[in-house]
């Protein structure tokens, strides 16, 4: 090993624990060969998908509420708080790619190799309260597609998308490049969904342009704040930067100095150009209401179920609130695998305990059907609109535990050697950080207290 390389075992190195003795999702770790040599699009597409899987988390369900009222009321306004959470979500997944490629280690891995027990146990709850949170709101939405699309009850909708975990377990089975290219389709499929409704709405190009530009108005008005602070809440999701640190090992690059370069920026241009994907989609949701709903003075519009209404009379064209419906159907089955990918990532590696995948998919259905059926007995469909807006704050309180320990571990040079990033990347990394823990403390404070 080089001598300037971080020692992946050594207690010298930084971590309280020797390396770990079971690889990051062992099943496919390694798995997908990268060519040594040739063009460099080869080696890029060999590195394509990781970054696709983590994209589908800043396009959720749970992103859709904050984007529908954001351009509904303020029209174009906020696309500048979209462009600058997509901004932070790039930079923090790059850097959850480099943990993976240069210790071998996901972000929970790194965390139970360097804190103690009793603190990883609190880590793990809280990050698990954060995936069940984030899975509520993917079930939510898929049981709102299928009601909206099919005419199912919601209480139906809900137990139906328990089926996703057997879906994502036949994936897994045939190979992790067949989860990707499905999750992949699926993304094509909500993109081409928006880029319809888009051409359908047919948004003044110069006013959609402006409203990329930041403005002094969101920080002086107060609704515009919480809807923009909601917006960067919703965004940046904890449990995506456990899942990439983890899946960006399954490319089977070298595991020396020169390999591990190569791997970092092949992984960072994969996710880069998924997140731009996302960045048109969350974009394109804000355009549509703002071009749809604010133009013609439903300002009010911030519920799933209100847009796919309006949508079709408002813009002329029958297809419309179908085309709304899959994409959110695509989004809810996006969003459940990869939020069960990363539950099973966070368990085997906080706990180092191993179910069987199976097991571990239906207990963490199971999980967020309950509340979902429970609520939409009770209270009926409002009641689950409310349940999606507390899964978001439930979000929001986890994501501190996991962004400081990221941006902590690879600004170590004990641990990361000279793959360690500079002092101003680790200062920029700091300042997003900062940021986005106090608005998301804030957005928990305005939702609890008002």
């Amino acid at each position: 090993m080089d001598a300037r390389s971080p020692d992946l075992t050594s207690d010298a190195a930084g971590w309280r624990t020797d390396a770990p003795a079971t690889k990051s999702l062992a099943e496919v770790n390694s798995t997908i060969a990268v060519p040594a040599a040739g063009r460099w699009w080869r080696r890029l597409l060999a590195f394509v998908g990781p970054g696709y899987l983590v994209s589908v988390g800043y396009m959720d369900p749970g992103n859709w509420a904050t984007d529908l009222a954001g351009g509904s009321k303020f029209g174009y306004t906020l696309l500048s708080v979209i462009l600058l959470s997509n901004l932070m979500a790039i930079l923090l997944q790059s850097l959850a790619a480099r943990l993976g490629i240069v210790t071998d280690r996901d972000l929970a891995q790194a965390c139970r190799a360097t804190y103690s027990p009793a603190v990883n146990f609190l880590l793990w709850l809280a990050c698990e309260a954060a995936i069940i949170a984030c899975d509520l709101a993917e079930v939510i939405g898929t049981a709102i597609a299928l009601k909206l699309l099919f005419g199912i009850p919601l209480i139906g909708g809900a137990l139906l998308a328990a089926l996703d975990a057997f879906l994502l377990l036949l994936l897994m089975n045939r190979g992790f490049r067949f989860l990707e290219a499905f999750v992949i389709a699926l993304l094509a499929v909500i993109a081409v969904c928006f880029a319809v409704q888009i051409v359908a709405a047919a948004p003044p190009v110069a006013e959609v342009l402006h409203g990329f530009m930041p403005k002094t108005e969101i920080f002086t008005n107060p609704e515009m704040l919480y809807i923009a602070i909601g917006i960067i809440g919703a965004t940046v999701m904890p449990h995506n930067l456990y899942l990439h640190s983890s899946i960006v090992q399954t490319r089977a690059y070298e595991r020396n100095e020169k390999g591990r370069r190569e791997a970092i920026k092949w992984a960072t241009t994969d996710s880069t150009i998924a997140l731009m994907l996302a960045l048109f989609i969350n974009a394109a949701i804000l355009v549509v209401a703002a071009a749809t709903f604010h133009k013609s003075g439903h300002s009010d519009v911030a519920e799933i179920g209100q847009a796919f209404e309006l949508l079709s009379p408002l813009l002329g064209l029958g297809i419309a609130s179908t085309l709304f419906a899959i994409a959110l159907l695509a989004s809810g089955l996006n969003s459940t695998v990869t939020a069960t990918l990363a539950g099973q990532i966070v368990m085997e590696g906080f706990l180092d305990l191993r179910l069987p995948s199976w097991a571990r998919r239906l207990l963490t259905r199971g999980i967020a059907i309950v509340p979902v059926i429970v609520v939409t007995a009770i209270y009926g469909e409002r009641g689950t609109a409310d349940l999606l807006v507390f899964s978001q704050v439930v979000l929001s309180m986890q994501l501190p535990f996991a962004v400081i320990p990221l941006v902590r571990f690879v600004s170590d040079r004990r641990k990361m050697g000279q793959f360690a990033i500079p002092p101003y990347v680790a200062a920029i990394a700091w300042i997003v950080a900062g940021v986005i823990v106090i608005l998301n403390l804030k957005l928990l404070a305005d939702t609890l207290f008002g």
